[in-house]
């Protein structure tokens, strides 16, 4: 869902600017960072499947958090079954007890789950008409983007500015179809996007004692365009989007990252001397420097 490198070569407008924007991007971020901190957190134990909410996660050795798509659902062609090619996958709730591994699982027309995770293959390949298996990496999970592959961060402002674009969807609706880990309660749109800068760069920033490494804008994928309870296609998604976002874009969005706009969400990395650090609800967020690679 959020791989972080181009479709082609092209650049927008804003990489002619990308360079010269470093440092007003980050003196902006900074400025705007004092009263930012961390909102919500959410892990996806199943990869694709209902966020758990939590008061604190700690970093693990990869700078995922712990219990994050810990488990992920595969085929027998050792595929991911997700939502990128499974629509049904949408029609799934799951609630996951993180302490004890164990699933409840529902769906139309099918007798509920409720036992060990280890346990619930026999029920997906029945819901799905096909042999699936579940796998589980406790280390560092199945992330979307193995290169970035810590906490995605968003805002609430751009939570509610998105959903706005969109008749009959809430920000939690929003929420739910973009699937961040870390929300803070920044209300500006797009403040986010001052956790990136060009290529070839990071932005340095910190929630609580952890120091992140602000890498990308994420890729969307289709998810996000599907309703996240029936699977069903919200007409014109992509395209609205797109507009929307180059409409909206603040003069610190950009480098030369937008080389089309369906982007959203940054992807992050963590330096290994913040593997082991505890984040919790609560925790200020703090900018520094855009650095390189």
């Amino acid at each position: 869902m959020t791989d972080g490198s181009p479709n082609d070569d092209s650049t927008s407008a804003t990489a002619e600017t990308g360079a010269n924007a470093t440092t007003d991007s980050a003196a902006g971020a900074t400025a705007g960072a004092a009263a930012v901190t961390l909102d919500r957190i959410a892990v996806y134990p199943v990869k694709s499947l209902d966020a758990e909410f939590v008061d604190a996660a700690d970093i693990v050795e990869n700078g995922g958090l712990r219990g994050d798509r810990e488990y992920a659902i595969f085929d027998e062609d050792g595929e991911y079954v997700n939502g990128k090619r499974e629509r049904a996958v949408h029609r799934i709730r799951s609630s996951v007890s993180l302490d004890d591994g164990t699933v409840e699982l529902s769906a139309p027309e099918m007798a509920d789950y409720d036992g060990p995770i280890d346990e619930a293959d026999d029920w997906l390949s029945a819901y799905f008409g096909y042999p699936v298996e579940l796998r589980r990496d406790p280390a560092g999970g199945f992330p979307d983007d193995t290169e970035a592959s810590g906490p995605t961060v968003i805002s609430t402002g751009t939570l509610e500015a998105v959903a706005s674009w969109f008749d009959g969807v809430d920000a939690d609706e929003m929420r739910r179809r973009l699937r961040p880990n870390l929300v803070v309660d920044a209300t500006e749109p797009f403040w986010e996007d001052h956790l990136f800068d060009r290529r070839g760069t990071v932005v340095e920033f910190a929630i609580g004692a952890a120091a992140f490494e602000g890498v990308n804008p994420c890729q969307r994928c289709v998810v996000p365009s599907r309703d996240p309870d029936t699977g069903e296609e919200t007409p014109d998604f992509r395209t609205t989007f797109m507009t929307k976002r180059r409409e909206t874009l603040p003069e610190w969005s950009g480098g030369d990252w937008f080389d089309h706009d369906f982007r959203l969400m940054v992807n992050t990395a963590v330096p290994e001397s913040s593997w082991g650090e505890t984040l919790s609800v609560g925790d200020a967020v703090t900018v520094g420097d855009v650095v390189p690679e």
